[in-house]
């Protein structure tokens, strides 16, 4: 028989029994169609393609079968049986397997305890097992490895460098049977071939199991000597060879363990050995590092699938830890030295330049969100900088002043370039130079309104003025909302400025008084003049500002500043009459009310006159 028409008879016979299944699922189902199952005719080898097309040509002139009136639903038991074999292959395939080396290790480890402890081996020959353990076990797991057992090989290739450590830390600190140079250079070796292995299979975690080799190796050899160039020099290396792992092969999982492995030695050796001699080698090694660990930012380019978006929180939160851990290094240090401690402000404001360069660097070579992502942060970290820069090199109200200023700054850049999270930092820095200003600020002024006091307040209200006029031309919610809050701060900013005026002028007029070594009825009068006095004063104030402001809603035609108004007004109306009658003498009590009637009056008569059309739709808000 021919060959071709011996698979034409196979694939008829398949196709036949796949028919009948369909008919059999079909029945099951309760989809009756009303049909036998499709006949199938029969064919002999010596006409194979002739029956084959006969039985073509007779299924697609049966009647197609009735659509089911609902979806078949596969039934659930066929998913949790799938859940259940999945993980019951986990768990043997994984869970066995670590567990079965941790036991083979005990036994192991119990093994060799009891023959040293019965001096069946010395020494030199427990170093020798060992080592030879670990590399036959390196070598074993490849076996696994061309077997498909990758998992498995990597868990015995852990045990196996974990083997090679400890026997040569044990050489060398238990037993000293070699100097620390030939343990050192043994456990670069033991980590060399770890790197080699991850790079030819293409492993990230055999490059995690040799870094964190490589970082144990200083401890596992140190012998309690000062040996700063040399032990960061090495770690330098190491976080350099790490970058490099991170740019070309994408292993950004391996950033972290670096630079927690660098902290970890740096903190070790500073808590131990520092003084302020080491200064200038410290603070460079620290420069260094910060320095390799801000380049990830820049080199590392995440794609736009979902394994390197799930990779930029590493490399955000690398950003933030490594600014934070490099300014409390240089802080600390240069606070503790009294020549360099002036330094500490130009330090900050350094570090937020590399942060503006790095920003810039990162907005021009790339895009996409990741991207946008890390130059904002690196734009709020230098202004977080420049912040913190201003209190370590101004004193009292410069501070403030300083901070201001960077707000009006922020909010003028943000404006120019639609950023969002810029205008929100202007805000954070707004806020904290009016809080100073209002409640930690301590001024000893001489004089009425030429004052550093007054001043400052000058200041703050025509940064929150500036914003506002920025925030005026933006049409978001949120603008509109910040426009009304910076209103009503530069109103209270001008009552407060002008209360504390008010009140050292009069608190002078007491001083002689208070000085006065005895008591008389003149005195006494004398200061009930000056307290009524400063009464008046404070309403007169309030009167006249609530005025201009009413003034400035008509001209605006800004009903919330009418309302600002009235309210001012409202509370000046409450003080004369359940305040100032008691308290005022006649001739200021005739004052107080004339004054606040006519402004009343005068309010009114626009009001009912309407001059200004008011009702018009035109009107702002």
């Amino acid at each position: 028989m021919d060959p071709r028409d011996q698979e034409l008879l196979e694939l008829r016979e398949r196709v036949k029994e796949l028919t009948q299944r369909v008919f059999r699922l079909e029945q099951t189902a309760g989809l009756k169609f009303d049909r036998p199952a499709p006949p199938v005719p029969a064919a002999t080898p010596a006409e194979p393609a002739v029956a084959w097309t006969a039985a073509l040509a007779d299924q697609k002139s049966a009647a197609p079968p009735p659509v089911p009136p609902y979806p078949v639903v596969p039934p659930a038991p066929v998913k949790r049986a799938t859940n259940a074999a999945s993980l019951e292959s986990r768990i043997g395939s994984q869970w066995l397997n670590r567990i079965g080396i941790i036991a083979v290790l005990f036994g192991v480890s119990y093994f060799l305890k009891y023959a040293f402890e019965n001096n069946w081996i010395g020494p030199a020959g427990r170093i020798a097992i060992g080592l030879i353990a670990g590399i036959a076990i390196v070598f074993w797991s490849e076996m696994f490895r061309s077997r498909g057992y990758k998992v498995f090989s990597y868990s015995l290739k852990a045990v196996g460098t974990g083997t090679l450590y400890l026997s040569l830390w044990a050489g060398f600190q238990l037993y000293h049977l070699f100097p620390a140079s030939v343990a050192f250079g043994c456990m670069v070796l033991v980590t060399a071939f770890t790197t080699f292995l991850a790079l030819s299979q293409d492993a990230e975690v055999l490059a995690a199991f040799a870094l964190i080799g490589g970082f144990l190796t200083p401890a596992l050899v140190s012998t309690g000597q000062n040996r700063e160039i040399t032990l960061f020099s090495y770690v330098v290396l190491l976080d350099i060879a790490t970058l490099i792992f991170a740019t070309r092969r994408r292993w950004i999982r391996l950033l972290p363990g670096a630079f927690f492995g660098t902290l970890f030695l740096y903190v070790g050796w500073y808590a131990t050995y520092y003084r302020n001699e080491h200064l200038a080698p410290t603070f460079f090694f620290a420069t260094i590092f910060f320095a390799i660990f801000c380049a990830p930012a820049l080199l590392v380019r995440p794609a736009t699938d979902d394994k390197s978006r799930s990779l930029v929180p590493i490399l955000t939160g690398l950003v933030l830890v490594n600014a934070a851990t490099y300014f409390l290094q240089g802080f600390v240090m240069l606070q503790e030295w009294p020549d360099t401690k002036p330094f500490t402000a130009w330090f900050a404001v350094g570090v937020a330049a590399v942060y503006l360069v790095l920003a810039r660097e990162l907005r021009s070579t790339s895009t996409g969100k990741a991207r946008e992502l890390l130059t904002l942060l690196h734009i709020t970290l230098a202004i977080v900088f420049l912040t913190i820069a201003i209190p370590l090199k101004l004193d009292a109200h410069w501070i403030t002043i300083g901070w201001l200023v960077e707000a009006a700054l922020l909010m003028y850049v943000g404006h120019r370039t639609n950023t969002t999270l810029l205008k929100a930092l202007a805000a954070i820095a707004l806020l904290l130079g009016v809080a100073r200003l209002v409640f930690f600020d301590n001024f000893h002024s001489t004089r009425v309104l030429l004052n550093a006091r007054f001043a400052t307040y000058v200041i703050a209200i025509a940064a929150i003025a500036f914003t506002a006029y920025l925030l005026r031309e933006m049409r978001s919610d949120n603008d509109r909302v910040g426009l009304a809050v910076a209103i009503v701060a530069i109103n209270l900013l001008v009552l407060t400025a002008a209360h504390h005026e008010v009140s050292d002028y009069f608190s002078w007029q007491f001083e002689p008084l208070a000085r006065q070594q005895t008591y008389s009825p003149n005195q006494w009068e004398q200061w009930q003049q000056i307290r009524v006095t400063r009464q008046f004063a404070y309403s007169a104030v309030w009167m006249v500002y609530g005025a201009f402001l009413m003034w400035m809603g008509f001209w605006k035609r800004s009903g919330f500043l009418r309302w600002q108004a009235l309210i001012l007004i409202a509370a000046t109306i409450i003080k004369v009459f359940v305040y100032d009658v008691s308290t005022l003498d006649r001739g200021y009590r005739i004052l107080a009310f004339i004054a606040l009637g006519a402004i009343l009056l005068g309010i009114s008569f626009v009001y009912q006159r309407d001059w200004l059309k008011l009702s018009r739709r035109g009107e702002s808000a």
